[in-house]
């Protein structure tokens, strides 16, 4: 009865985010309702609630978790300084008279942006306000210019410092240590943000680099679809100015990311030189004020809000699931499939793929990787590894139709004369790539582990 009850739960929670209730109280008024008609039935143990204090007090006292309000901060300061488009104006000029040029540019400026701000809705928009207008009216394919904006937009999961990263290493650290415990291993070793951070790094400016690469076929083998721009309308590249836009950015870049390589200062250390970068940077532009600094702060409690919310009701959730019996059910599951741990890997990969069409990355994190993690873990799987593959898959939920996060937000700045079918269209070869780089991961793990082994020691 007990898994019947978890299995129904499960369900119930995707179909209630599907029809719009807010993510945090579905997961904690679902919980909270099941767990009540299991007490009536007796399928469930009264007794599991009595942790939840516990977990709600862990995740306020966290110290990993300072990171999230500290980088979102960074970010939405930085959205606000016209970063992205002195950096736009800058790589237009520098690559724009080659074909395919405008859309190399926007990969370049997402990949910055992406190490700077990682917040994709800000990414996207910008972009999509910035260089849409000028690739639909130079020619280009709308389908290609629009899935490059979105695919670019996504980069600021993979590439850290990610938001993604920073919930996937708290997550993947209470994984590690019990799938330790499940093995009867007793190790102070763990899995941190930095790990992640490191272990991302590679993958994430390869996936650039694919995406480069089919911009540059379609533009050899198809070139009417990715014209070059005349340069008389480009204007002459200024290389004081250029230098000027990519400096500050580089600058921020290396000073966070710098500070967690060289061992300097942990992730949230290094998000809160990120913060206060960013906020230098904003006040040497001129663009900050009270007005902007209210918003920005009004912004980062949004946000941060949200992301504790629905940590608190995945905490009640994942209680419940298990108090009915929901995680041995799920573990039994995979180690029943047919070829072992691969089968069980790529089951589980299919599963978040497929949850990226209906669910956000977030609700994705809290609620299906704390049940199959220790799992997967458990069967010997690189943790590090793992989470990173656990990143790249999530960040082709932004790109999946129907609900990818992505689109809504470039929609809104496209216009009407591009359907939304042709943006659909437009992502599914980036959405390829990505699945191709899972593959590449998979296939050459050392992609992922290279890093943190050099960084960290084995």
């Amino acid at each position: 009865m007990g898994e019947i009850m978890a299995i129904l739960l499960f369900i119930s929670i995707c179909f209630a985010l599907m029809s719009g209730y807010p993510v945090a109280f579905t997961l904690g008024g679902m919980a909270l309702l099941f767990a009540g008609i299991g007490v009536v039935t007796g399928s469930f143990d009264v007794g599991y609630l009595h942790a939840l204090p516990n977990r709600i007090f862990g995740i306020m006292n966290n110290q990993t978790m300072l990171a999230v309000p500290l980088f979102v901060f960074m970010g939405v300061m930085l959205e606000k300084s016209r970063v992205a488009e002195d950096l736009l104006e800058s790589m237009s000029r520098l690559f724009g008279t080659l074909r395919g040029g405008l859309a190399i540019s926007v990969c370049v400026v997402g990949a910055l942006l992406a190490a700077s701000t990682g917040i994709v809705g800000a990414t996207v928009v910008t972009m999509g306000l910035l260089a849409l207008p000028t690739m639909l009216r130079r020619g280009y394919d709308p389908a290609i210019a629009t899935g490059t904006l979105a695919a670019t937009g996504t980069l600021g999961q993979i590439i850290p410092p990610s938001i993604i990263l920073v919930l996937l290493g708290d997550v993947m650290s209470s994984a590690f240590q019990q799938a330790q415990l499940k093995m009867g291993i007793f190790s102070p070793k763990t899995v941190s943000v930095g790990d992640l951070f490191v272990g991302a790094l590679i993958p994430g400016l390869v996936l650039v680099g694919l995406y480069i690469l089919y911009l540059i076929a379609v533009a050899v083998f198809q070139p009417k679809k990715l014209p070059a721009l005349p340069q008389e309308e480009l204007g002459p590249i200024e290389w004081g100015k250029l230098i000027s836009a990519l400096l500050p950015p580089l600058a921020l870049i290396t000073a966070v990311l710098g500070s967690i390589l060289a061992g300097y200062a942990t992730p949230t250390e290094a998000a809160a030189i990120g913060a206060l970068g960013a906020t230098v940077l904003s006040i040497a532009k001129g663009q900050l004020n009270f007005a902007q600094l209210k918003q920005v702060a009004f912004g980062t409690t949004e946000i941060t809000s949200m992301v504790f919310l629905i940590l608190i009701g995945a905490s009640l959730f994942s209680l419940v699931f298990r108090g009915f019996g929901g995680e041995a059910l799920i573990e039994d599951a995979l180690h029943s499939l047919p070829g072992g741990v691969l089968g069980a890997f790529l089951v589980v990969m299919l599963v978040i793929f497929l949850l990226g069409f209906i669910l956000d990355f977030i609700e994705i994190i809290f609620v299906v990787v704390p049940i199959v993690g220790p799992i997967l873990l458990a069967m010997g799987l690189d943790p590090v590894w793992l989470g990173v593959m656990f990143a790249i898959n999530l960040q082709t939920s932004f790109l999946t139709p129907p609900f990818g996060f992505s689109l809504f937000y470039l929609r809104g700045v496209t216009p009407r004369s591009v359907p939304t079918s042709v943006m659909y269209k437009g992502v599914l070869p980036f959405i390829m790539i990505q699945i191709g780089m899972l593959v590449v991961a998979y296939m050459w793990p050392g992609l992922v582990t290279w890093l943190p082994e050099q960084v960290y020691g084995k």
